[in-house]
């Protein structure tokens, strides 16, 4: 997190030093600002493992993307076809997100995906509860899920 931090403050101090307030001129200084940081990281304990988050961060990005643009065109699908496809269901997801933070993120990524919704985590924080729209392989479903929490979990470590 101090590398985020320094991150936006690197790109805000470029921001105010170059006199020009657009949105481009501060994408501008957080880009120099990483680049700053990447070099730095070496002598700085703090910063370790920063350098390595923003590339994580960005094909988690793509990875979610392509997830949500698959199960809009699923459930789009399934609506405009008569016959309707779905099969709901509540499967029970073992979960390896062990903070509240980890566990509301992996949760609301989830629920934001069309087609499946968080609908409780148990009292022992080791089981998510989901409610699937699309419930043909429980397996196949599990497995996506356990894909998007260990990826939205790289973020964090």
């Amino acid at each position: 997190m101090t590398g985020a931090i320094w991150n936006l403050l690197l790109g805000l101090a470029w921001v105010l030093l170059s006199g020009d307030f657009t949105g481009l001129n501060l994408l501008v200084g957080l880009i120099f600002g990483y680049i700053t940081l990447v070099l730095i990281e070496p002598q700085l304990d703090s910063l370790k493992g920063y350098p390595a988050r923003i590339p994580r961060f960005i094909a988690f990005i793509g990875f979610f993307v392509k997830e949500l643009i698959q199960a809009n065109l699923r459930v789009a699908f399934d609506i405009v076809t008569p016959p309707w496809h779905m099969k709901p269901g509540v499967i029970a997801m073992p979960l390896s997100a062990r903070t509240e933070i980890e566990i509301t993120m992996v949760a609301n990524l989830i629920s934001l995906t069309p087609g499946t919704l968080s609908l409780d985590v148990s009292d022992d924080r080791k089981v998510l509860y989901i409610h699937a729209m699309f419930l043909d392989n429980e397996e196949e479903l599990r497995r996506n899920l356990k894909e998007m929490e260990h990826r939205a979990l790289e973020l964090f470590r």
